[in-house]
């Protein structure tokens, strides 16, 4: 399989998802302005990590489960409102308590065992985040298949298009995480990051509240 006509309309697709702000964006903001750029980047990861696990299911066909059982559907979608919710609050505690995250930042830093438990805390968010919202898996059941052809080596050609899915969704955030990471300075100076942060995790919550009450 070379990059045939379906793999080109795919990154074209792609590429539109890609920049269309939503969850995983504000997540990324959201880390980056409590702990940094780097945060950022390992919830990016983490983010793009969690759609070969889509890939897999889709093709495994438990996807498929989601889509025609309105129970399982429904519990895979509460987990995942619940957790967006439970993200969301964290930043408002931290607003509300008026936490300065710069010293933990530097003892984060300094300390190898907390840089490997920051640097896992970043990168499990934001695979939770992706694995546990229903609407990629179904995305991903109903699209994949239509840049398939008959007779195309099923798993190989959806790692495949799930990879340049990856490789952009870490591009993209990447470049997020790092043009905020530099104006951290900057807004930890005037004040705007808690704003950004109470904001982002405001509208965290609210996300994970409307996918709660959202019908299939």
């Amino acid at each position: 399989m070379v990059f045939d006509q379906q793999v080109l309309a795919f990154i074209a697709v792609a590429a539109i998802l890609t920049i269309t702000p939503g969850a995983d964006t504000l997540l990324v903001i959201r880390g980056v302005l409590a702990r940094g750029a780097k945060a950022g980047l390992w919830i990016t990861v983490g983010i793009c990590c969690g759609l070969f696990v889509h890939a897999l299911l889709s093709a495994a066909g438990l996807s498929l489960l989601l889509l025609h059982s309105a129970t399982a559907f429904a519990w895979v979608k509460m987990i995942g409102a619940l957790y967006l919710i439970f993200l969301g609050a964290q930043s408002l505690w931290a607003v509300a308590r008026n936490r300065d995250d710069d010293l933990d930042e530097m003892e984060v830093d300094t300390d190898p065992a907390l840089r490997r438990k920051s640097d896992w805390t970043g990168f499990r968010e934001g695979l939770f985040s992706n694995v546990l919202n229903p609407k990629v898996a179904i995305f991903y059941l109903a699209f994949l298949p239509q840049f398939l052809s008959p007779g195309d080596p099923v798993i190989l050609k959806s790692m495949v298009l799930t990879t340049i899915h990856f490789v952009m969704g870490v591009a993209w955030l990447s470049l997020v995480a790092v043009f905020l990471g530099k104006m951290r300075a900057w807004f930890v100076r005037s004040g705007v990051r808690r704003w950004l942060e109470g904001f982002s995790g405001a509208v965290l919550v609210a996300l994970g509240i409307g996918l709660a009450l959202e019908r299939k």
